[in-house]
């Protein structure tokens, strides 16, 4: 019963997030952090392109992203789940990538730039590598780098989870925490939950 409540929280959770580029758009650019860019920045066409392409391909990785993870697609519609699967792998490359070069930008300065670019690059690595190792055959390191690609894919939802405790605990400072927060609590997850699944796996 715990396991369903936490799985219908997860497709809830990445769902409404996917969904956040039309909220984002809708409600005009300047919302969340983008309040506190300076306008100089928007008229940068490096950083504006590298913006919308990181919230949209990110959006829609964490939309379909979720999905990967059910035995019954897996198991039942092989076709489907490589379909998503290939879709996924080309939004992340594309969103991980924007989201390294919008980094230099960051508020908060370098603790922060080094904070989202490391989550950019193991994002980008661990999809790859999750890419390459189902091309050849290893299905279960394919299942385990997935695992971590979509823990990093899951901070677009931790960070937004942590920020208001992490306002009352380190006011201004808080920006500088979740950071690296938002994703470093997410791949010790997931790193247990590999753990636990190779020790189920008989030998």
């Amino acid at each position: 019963m715990v396991k369903k409540l936490l799985w219908i929280l997860l497709a809830a959770l990445s769902v409404i997030m996917g969904l956040y580029p039309i909220l984002f758009f809708s409600a005009g650019e300047k919302q969340g952090i983008l309040k506190v860019k300076p306008d100089e920045l928007f008229l940068n066409p490096f950083w504006y392109l590298s913006l919308y392409v990181h919230i949209i391909f990110g959006g829609f990785a964490i939309l379909i992203g979720w999905i990967q993870f059910s035995p019954g697609i897996r198991s039942k519609n092989i076709t489907l789940h490589r379909g998503i699967g290939k879709l996924y792998v080309i939004a992340v490359l594309l969103s991980s990538l924007a989201g390294f070069n919008i980094a230099f930008y960051a508020t908060g300065g370098l603790p922060v730039a080094l904070g989202f670019m490391s989550l950019s690059v193991i994002w980008f690595y661990t999809t790859l590598m999750a890419y390459i190792r189902i091309r050849n055959r290893q299905v279960v390191q394919h299942r385990n780098m997935m695992i971590y690609s979509y823990a990093c894919c899951f901070a677009a939802v931790t960070l937004r989870a942590w920020m208001p405790f992490l306002h009352v605990m380190f006011g201004n400072f808080a920006y500088m925490v979740v950071a690296w927060w938002c994703w470093i609590p997410n791949l010790a997850v997931a790193y247990f939950l590999i753990r636990k699944s190779a020790q189920a796996t008989p030998e």
